[in-house]
């Protein structure tokens, strides 16, 4: 009787240990999850900092296999070359951009106020739109009621404060969104930098955070998930390089205007799967329904191969070593990312799946706990 009393005395303090250490496993993940949604833009810019740091990192090890130089020498001659070819399209480039640029906001505002007055005549309601007018509707038989208006048109102090209010309120906010984007460019710029500069005293760091009978593992997981995300910046770039050359080509041929700009917009669109070459094939067509429908089906037509080129073997070929994930999978996880996160989701969905994979794929495995 004694030890029955023993063994129900055990089983009640087991029970309540286990319920304790339940509970405070949902709370600590709660806790998680609440520290993840408020500092999600804080969380998205360390991670693409990570990103460009895995990237330079990538590449400077492959300087390594043609010559035998330290580390810090390939990361500057890395860094350097990447600078001058970003100033060289910036300078040599940059008045044809800017032109580029100007004829294709004005193209696609054309575009679609010709889209709208299409829609309105056939009895289709796009108030909601937002798009504008495209005309005055005035009544010319009231002369006389135009001028009377027009002589109380006239704004009174209290709105012409109130519109120079609003003038700097916009203002203030553009120049607002201007300082936090290059901030932010900045601020992955330096953390990327820093990582590949010295990339395996991070890597100690945050083995040295881990429990000490779980840093073999995590050491195993740390440098799968940086030689995938090598791979898959590395088949990233050389598949958005092909997708802005034959585009620009392709669009050039055609005859269509601002084919620079718009091969650059498809070229980094095709960072973002699925949603951005849809984005991308969408301001081309766009684009191109000022040159006329010849030139407009051909665009399309241009964008449907470079699109099948991009999917179909590009991706597959490049990208297989890299990345295994099912195309339905990856885009409902884009979708959900892109609605709770905006265009950090978006745009990094990919990495972080990817991520994710290679946790999952480790303890489904199974694996001793051996250092790679």
């Amino acid at each position: 009787m004694a030890g029955s009393a023993d063994n129900r005395l055990q089983d009640r303090k087991d029970l309540a240990w286990a319920i304790s250490v339940g509970g405070i496993g949902v709370v600590a993940f709660a806790a998680l999850l609440v520290f993840v949604w408020y500092f999600a833009a804080t969380l998205f810019l360390i991670f693409a900092g990570v990103l460009l740091g895995v990237a330079l990192n990538a590449m400077t090890n492959m300087l390594g296999r043609v010559v035998r130089m330290p580390h810090w020498l390939r990361l500057t001659i890395v860094c350097l070359v990447l600078a001058g070819v970003l100033s060289s399209v910036v300078f040599l480039g940059g008045t044809t951009i800017k032109q580029q640029v100007a004829a294709l906001s004005d193209t696609i505002k054309s575009q679609l106020v010709n889209v709208k007055d299409f829609l309105d005549r056939n009895g289709i309601d796009t108030g909601y739109f937002g798009l504008g007018s495209s005309g005055a509707h005035t009544d010319s038989s009231a002369p006389a009621a135009q001028g009377a208006a027009a002589t109380h048109a006239l704004p009174s102090a209290g709105e012409i404060a109130s519109s120079g209010g609003a003038i700097v309120s916009q203002t203030l906010r553009l120049l607002l969104g201007t300082v936090s984007a290059v901030g932010n460019f900045f601020i992955v710029l330096f953390l990327g930098l820093t990582f590949a500069a010295q990339p395996g005293v991070y890597r100690k760091g945050l083995l040295f955070l881990m429990p000490a009978r779980h840093r073999a593992r995590a050491a195993v997981i740390v440098d799968r998930i940086g030689e995938t995300l090598e791979r898959w910046l590395l088949a990233q770039i050389v598949t958005m390089t092909v997708v802005f050359l034959v585009t620009w080509i392709g669009l050039a041929v055609i005859g269509i205007p601002s084919a620079l700009i718009l091969g650059i917009q498809a070229g980094l669109l095709t960072f973002i799967p699925t949603v951005g070459a849809l984005i991308g094939g969408l301001i081309v067509v766009l684009a191109s329904l000022a040159s006329g429908w010849v030139a407009a089906a051909s665009a399309f037509a241009l964008f449907l191969g470079v699109h099948a080129l991009e999917s179909y073997i590009l991706t597959p070929i490049i990208q297989r070593q890299a990345l295994e994930i099912p195309p339905a999978t990856l885009f409902a996880f884009q979708i959900m990312l892109g609605v709770v996160f905006g265009i950090w989701g978006l745009a990094l969905a990919l990495p972080l799946m990817a991520v994710a994979k290679v946790i999952i794929d480790h303890f489904k495995a199974g694996e001793p706990e051996t250092a790679g």
